[in-house]
């Protein structure tokens, strides 16, 4: 047997044990954000980041509120949520429960979506009128609502 072979062997296989979402993707992901109308203030957690359109790096390891706002309109607010990535089958396989204990400790084993985030500011009451109209589809009806007008067939 040749015990020069050992070495490479045993550093492959324990950079394989470290873990397959280690060597997929860090523990930060892409996330990219729009709204219509753009050069909307962009805030995740509390923290003012940039303004839109922007693609910012995040925690895989947390979830994260997002607040997207501008002058005159109403704020948008959503939370990209994280789950648990595909990767993780793979490594069960190849890194078995200690690659799978350093990627969920390091944030590698999850994703964040969605991975694009785009919102559609409407205009404040009261702020200038821009001549747009909105119409918005509902499948059912609040009975509280007013009723004050309805397409014809």
């Amino acid at each position: 047997m040749n015990t020069r072979l050992t070495g490479p062997i045993a550093a492959a296989l324990s950079l394989l044990v470290a873990g397959c979402a280690t060597i997929m993707h860090g523990t930060q992901q892409d996330v990219g954000f729009g709204s219509v109308p753009t050069n909307a203030r962009i805030t995740v957690d509390n923290q003012r980041t940039a303004t839109t359109p922007a693609v910012m790096k995040l925690s895989r390891k947390d979830n994260h509120i997002v607040r997207i706002e501008l002058d005159g309109y109403l704020p948008y607010e959503a939370t990209l949520t994280r789950s648990v990535s595909g990767w993780v089958w793979g490594n069960i396989v190849i890194g078995g429960l200690v690659g799978l204990a350093v990627d969920a400790i390091s944030g590698r084993l999850y994703k964040l979506t969605p991975d694009q985030m785009t919102a559609t500011l409407g205009r404040q009451a009261g702020g200038a009128d821009d001549g747009t109209v909105q119409v918005h589809v509902v499948l059912r009806a609040d009975p509280a609502w007013e009723r004050i007008s309805q397409l014809a067939r």
